[in-house]
């Protein structure tokens, strides 16, 4: 996705600024080959009751209501339904950041100030100083968010929300345990404490990938890692115990 032109608006105040991607994808590329001739597999925009090759400027777009029954809409028609300031990020409150979930954060952009940028370095130290996260809506590409703005270094870092009606986590009634049981976990816990240290965790299964590649190019057999099947105890006591003694 380009470099997205926006603007934060609240109250009188106006900042442009640019909208960066901060994640990249890291997965590696595979096509996909016909296996009796290695050639690649192309795909086809096809319409069986015309039995025609279909042109991008042929398709538009649907709601099936029924079964094999569409309410067309055209792009002036979707156009007209979009919020009236969708080029803008228009801020609606300042909340703690504690009080969100990061179950519903989804993704993040680097927001860049655009042009002499006094107003974007205001407007962060202010986060900054109030320790407060901007709640605002907009528009990315053709779908309405509402996303958080907050303090990060010296950058303000957009992320966009996931709505409600999307969340879908299951409620399991409440389990009680024994004491015991709740002290032994806490101290299996606590061994384990450490810092997060993101530069440190690598894509194991990306680097395997590029490895097999090269391997591959100098002719070399792809072997696998033997895999350690682990005993599994069902006695939640005697794992706890056994998982603390290897600490």
């Amino acid at each position: 996705m380009p470099n997205i032109h926006s603007s934060i608006n609240f109250a009188l105040v106006n900042i442009p600024v640019i909208l960066n991607p901060i994640i990249k994808n890291n997965d590696t590329s595979f096509n996909q080959l016909h296996k009796k001739c290695g050639n690649r597999i192309n795909y086809i925009k096809y319409c069986q009751k015309c039995k025609a090759k279909i042109k991008e400027e042929e398709i538009i777009k649907g709601y099936e209501y029924e079964s094999d029954k569409y309410l067309v809409f055209n792009k002036d028609e979707l156009n007209k339904l979009k919020p009236e300031n969708e080029k803008v990020i228009e801020i609606i409150s300042f909340v703690p950041i504690n009080e969100i979930d990061p179950i519903y954060f989804e993704k993040s952009y680097d927001l860049d100030a655009e042009g002499k940028g006094k107003a974007y370095y205001l407007f962060a130290e202010a986060l900054k100083k109030t320790k407060l996260v901007a709640l605002a809506k907009t528009v990315i590409g053709s779908k309405f968010y509402y996303c958080i703005l907050r303090f990060n270094n010296r950058n303000i870092i957009l992320t966009t929300l996931y709505f409600e009606e999307e969340i879908n986590i299951h409620q399991d009634d409440e389990i009680k345990s024994n004491e015991k049981e709740l002290d032994l976990a806490i101290e299996l816990i606590t061994s384990l404490k450490g810092k997060f240290e993101p530069e440190k965790y690598k894509d194991e299964y990306q680097d395997n990938i590029k490895k097999a590649i090269n391997d591959k190019l100098d002719g070399k057999e792809i072997k696998g890692k033997t895999k350690k099947n682990k005993k599994a105890i069902t006695d939640l006591m005697e794992a706890l115990e056994k998982s603390l003694n290897k600490r």
